[in-house]
């Protein structure tokens, strides 16, 4: 099996030595022919947004941004994003 690894295309070979041949071929039995791209975020913003939501104290930005691998700036856009959600729904 060690030797087939070594006919695979560069991409495929280099998922093999990372998650192991019979991963890849279920990857690429999946996936054969399509593009796929993925996303620099692992996690789904919004979900990473409620979860920020729920955790801000009020002093732990810095802790939020660091956690989520989200600039403090963003994290903050984040918390006056939801603020103001609820300001319009209070409307």
């Amino acid at each position: 099996m060690e030797k087939e690894s070594e006919l695979y295309n560069s991409v495929y070979k280099e998922i093999s030595e990372m998650i192991g041949l019979d991963a890849t071929l279920k990857i690429y039995l999946r996936f054969k022919g399509q593009q796929v791209t993925f996303p620099v975020r692992l996690y789904n913003p919004h979900l990473i947004q409620l979860s920020v939501i729920k955790e801000y104290d009020g002093t732990n930005i810095r802790e939020l941004a660091q956690k989520y691998d989200y600039s403090e700036r963003t994290i903050r856009r984040m918390i006056q994003d939801s603020l103001e959600s609820v300001d319009i729904d209070d409307e």
